[in-house]
């Protein structure tokens, strides 16, 4: 009685378990967010939350293909879109410890260009970020970092 008791038992744990995982779909853990960039705005504000914040989720949709940026700086820098992708990823979760305030400098129906400042305690990053709409989102095509 007993082993026709644990038999049972054990064959719907198997059951319950099979029915959860066919529930979730095939590849269900490998979806990746999805991130509002319906607007130049909701870009921009994201945009702030990956390099300020430590956001990553769904970062890959952010950027256009050509995305590229450059830092001037002593030794003038310029980092692909995979690079800046990669660097962003490594950064998940760390918030910098800086003021951040944004400008709107340009804006159209297609393009926008804003300025974002960090303010740290002995220095400031400004980022003039160039925002295109790519379809029915808004990517960052630009950015042109500097310190002072």
């Amino acid at each position: 009685m007993n082993t026709l008791v644990k038999t049972f038992a054990a064959a719907a744990l198997i059951a319950v378990s099979t029915f959860a995982m066919a529930a979730e779909g095939p590849g269900a853990k490998a979806t990746k967010a999805n991130v509002n960039l319906s607007t130049a705005d909701f870009s921009l504000a994201y945009y702030v939350a990956v390099t300020a914040e430590g956001e990553s989720a769904g970062v890959e949709q952010l950027f256009a293909e050509d995305f590229n940026q450059k830092i001037q700086a002593t030794n003038a820098q310029s980092n692909s879109r995979s690079e800046v992708l990669k660097s962003l990823k490594k950064q998940k979760g760390e918030r910098l410890n800086c003021t951040v305030s944004t400008d709107i400098l340009e804006e159209s129906a297609d393009f926008m260009v804003a300025k974002v400042t960090l303010k740290f305690e002995n220095f400031s990053k400004t980022d003039l970020v160039t925002l295109e709409r790519v379809g029915d989102d808004w990517k960052v095509s630009k950015s042109i970092n500097s310190y002072k």
